[in-house]
C-alpha cells in the first residue's frame, strides 16, 4: 500500500498538466472568438474587394 500512496501524493507532472490544461483554454477561446469575428471579416473583405474592383474599372476607362 506504500507505493499506491506515494504515487497519489508524488506531484511529479503537475505543472506539465497545468500548460497543457491552460494551453487548451487558450485555444478554446481562441476558437469562440474566432467564430464570432469570422462573418465579420469576410464581409469587410468582400466590401474592400468591391472598392478596388470599382477603382481599377474607374482607373481603366480613363
Amino acid at each position: 500500500m506504500t507505493k499506491f500512496t506515494a504515487f497519489l501524493n508524488d506531484e511529479t507532472g503537475a505543472v506539465t498538466v497545468d500548460w497543457v490544461v491552460l494551453t487548451a483554454a487558450v485555444v478554446t477561446l481562441g476558437l469562440v472568438v474566432f467564430n464570432y469575428i469570422a462573418p465579420a471579416v469576410s464581409t469587410l473583405a468582400i466590401q474592400i474587394e468591391t472598392e478596388i474592383q470599382e477603382a481599377g474599372e474607374a482607373m481603366a476607362s480613363k
